[in-house]
């Protein structure tokens, strides 16, 4: 009961990650990241009270024991970072991340896999139709105009990097589905897809169904003989062929976005490879820097989340990552891996890479000990996926956010078994309850902060009203935003004793930032 209770909400939390948004703009990407947040975190809540939790021994194998050494390094890094609300934010992210990626693998374990395969095809599929809906008319405040058309993610790439990532559960849950109207449904999910991908154009996005496509296509091939039914073959092609009409009619059919460009797909084309100029050139530009701030903190980085903080440090004044107001325009570099290895270490982004490559080997093991042509199937979904993500991944953030993340390790754990060499481990009591405390301490603590942070954007509204911000800075004291607003809001009615108090906690998340500055200075 507690397996199938925990399987049905992973199944619905992969689904509801991808609608969960706000319509408060003045927060314009944390009022998309924050909700999916929550989303991720429930779900492995869920899944460490009802499937982890449970048993105090332990099985594990390589995979897990490097993916608890990246936890542990993350968790060490986090202990010296600058800001401890980022650090605690991101590292939360990561552990239920692995939460998930644990309770999908016992799942799978026990034969369970069908509908979390399933729940990410149909998240894929409806992050596809989220987007479309913006680009053909739609218009309400859940949707930004800033990066359409990104449907509920706000930005057209975050759309292409869970169509590119999901794509192979879709094929997958396509072409074994039990009925046919299931693989027709599919195959119709599929040319939404396809439109998305090319209207979001994303480069990272295409890059990763390529690197798909040609990294699988003589596995494909070399799996036909375990394949259960002859209807796979045909089901492929119908699919395939749905997804290139789709791509198609994008091009051709008029919408409603605002290309600057007269032939921006095929501009988009061109500069897939494009390093020398434009957002290729920055981005190579960024990873230098950031690998200089990695070198410089060679052990554990700067801390997890901590990359924004630290970066402007080590970035020339003409850094195309730094915006007008002195800060990072984004979060986070253009890589997870960047991320990784400047703000946790060395050690740890080579653990969590260990960890993408075992899987990855791994799937191409074992065939003939599977049950059936289905299994051998989700194992070439697992693989699909891992290139997606790690193409997606060198070029932007996807593992650092919650609802790629979410489908990511859902698939990872679900597709994929331990290995023959896996081990036991029994834990004490003591022990156990520790290990219990500290999981739903992280777990839980960051579920309470996304809550307070939805909360908090909620309370400041559209941003009218003093009183809302200065309730919205109680709520989530860790934001940076809404104690600079409060100290510029208080410091404009000549109020600077308070003025002061809201500068110093906002110069104190980010020491580097002038606006907290030249209030100080103006009081």
């Amino acid at each position: 009961m507690a397996n199938r209770a925990a399987k049905i909400f992973l199944g619905l939390g992969a689904v509801a990650v991808v609608f969960a948004a706000l319509s408060y703009k003045p927060f314009e990407l944390d009022r998309y990241f924050v909700p999916k947040e929550i989303v991720l975190h429930a779900v492995a809540l869920i899944i460490a009270a009802t499937l982890v939790l449970r048993r105090r021994t332990i099985s594990y194998d390589l995979v897990d024991a490097l993916l608890a050494l990246f936890l542990i390094w993350s968790a060490a890094s986090a202990v010296f970072a600058t800001n401890h609300w980022l650090a605690q934010r991101a590292l939360g992210l990561s552990v239920s991340s692995a939460l998930v990626f644990w309770g999908a693998r016992r799942m799978a374990a026990e034969g369970s896999y069908r509908l979390l395969m399933a729940a990410v095809a149909v998240a894929t599929v409806c992050a596809a139709l989220t987007a479309l809906a913006q680009a053909y008319g739609l218009d309400t405040d859940y949707f930004s105009l800033n990066r359409a058309p990104g449907g509920t993610f706000g930005n057209r790439n975050s759309v292409a990097h869970i169509a590119a990532i999901g794509l192979p559960a879709l094929v997958w849950s396509t072409v074994t589905a039990r009925r046919s109207i299931g693989a027709l449904l599919g195959s119709i999910g599929g040319g939404f897809v396809g439109a998305a991908l090319v209207m979001s154009r994303s480069r990272a996005g295409w890059l990763a169904v390529a690197a798909t496509v040609v990294v699988l296509a003589l596995p494909v091939l070399a799996s036909r003989k375990y394949w259960s039914t002859k209807v796979v073959g045909g089901r492929f092609a119908r699919l395939l062929l749905a997804v290139a009409i789709g791509g198609i009619l994008a091009t051709v059919l008029p919408n409603n976005l605002n290309w600057k460009s007269e032939s921006p797909y095929l501009d988009s084309a061109r500069g897939m490879v494009n390093y020398k100029k434009g957002s290729g050139r920055g981005r190579v530009a960024q990873y230098q820097n950031s690998l200089n701030m990695a070198i410089a903190n060679p052990v554990f980085g700067v801390g997890p989340g901590n990359w924004p903080v630290r970066y402007v440090r080590f970035a020339p004044r003409n850094d195309r990552s730094i915006s007008d107001d002195g800060m990072t325009a984004n979060p986070w570099p253009s890589s997870d891996w960047v991320a990784y290895v400047s703000e946790r270490g060395f050690v740890a982004a080579a653990a969590l890479l260990s960890v993408f490559a075992l899987l990855f080997l791994g799937a191409f093991r074992g065939w003939r000990d599977l049950p059936d042509g289905d299994a051998v199937l989700v194992r070439l979904a697992l693989a699909g996926t891992i290139v997606a993500a790690m193409a997606v991944s060198a070029f932007d953030a996807v593992l650092l956010l919650a609802a790629p993340a979410l489908l990511i390790w859902t698939v990872a754990g679900a597709a994929s078994r331990p290995r023959r060499s896996e081990r036991k481990l029994a834990l004490s009591a003591g022990t156990w309850l520790v290990v219990a405390a500290v999981t739903i301490l992280i777990v839980g603590g960051s579920l309470a902060r996304s809550v307070t942070q939805a909360m908090a954007m909620t309370t400041v509204g559209t941003g009218g009203h003093t009183a809302g911000w200065v309730k919205g800075a109680a709520l989530d004291p860790g934001s940076y935003r809404i104690n600079l607003k409060v100290a510029q809001l208080y410091a404009r009615r000549g109020r600077c004793g308070a003025a002061r108090e809201y500068a110093q906690k906002a110069g104190d998340l980010f020491p580097n930032a002038p606006a907290p500055k030249r209030v100080l200075r103006g009081c």
